[in-house]
């Protein structure tokens, strides 16, 4: 079935945005898949990288999900071998988060493959004018820092 013409929708940033975030999420995905990794999967084990050893608390704080959400994840990353937990130095009633070596080397390989589907999706813009996109969307996502 043909996609209504719609027009009026159609020429709205908003909705051109969607569409490449889209876009973008379903080639990042891919990506991580042909290495067996899910994209959540892929946030939290990066997040651990950047941030460890990290309190699971302060873990899921820090990528905006949800604590039983997240404990789904570190099981899953945890059975294969990817993270560890273990008593937080700072408060043993806690758990912290680190990578394991073979956690770190997947980490690798997906943010390889993450930069490659992210070039995939901007292939037609010249690299002068994917500077310049990234950083508009950093002004207008309400990321920039």
């Amino acid at each position: 079935m043909p996609e209504a013409p719609l027009p009026a929708i159609r020429s709205l940033p908003s909705w051109l945005l969607g569409r490449a975030a889209a876009r973008g999420r379903a080639l990042v995905a891919e990506a991580l898949a042909a290495e067996g990794m899910k994209m959540w999967h892929h946030v939290v084990l990066s997040a651990v990288h950047d941030l460890a050893p990290v309190a699971q608390a302060d873990l899921g704080r820090s990528v905006r999900l949800d604590p039983k959400d997240l404990v789904g994840i570190l099981n899953d990353l945890q059975s294969e071998g990817l993270v560890v937990r273990e008593p937080d130095p700072k408060d043993r009633r806690k758990n912290a988060v680190s990578l394991t070596a073979e956690g770190a080397r997947l980490l690798k390989r997906c943010e390889k493959a993450a930069r490659e589907a992210n070039d995939t999706l901007l292939a037609p813009l010249s690299s002068a004018e994917r500077d310049r996109f990234t950083a508009l969307l950093i002004r207008i996502s309400g990321t920039q820092s």
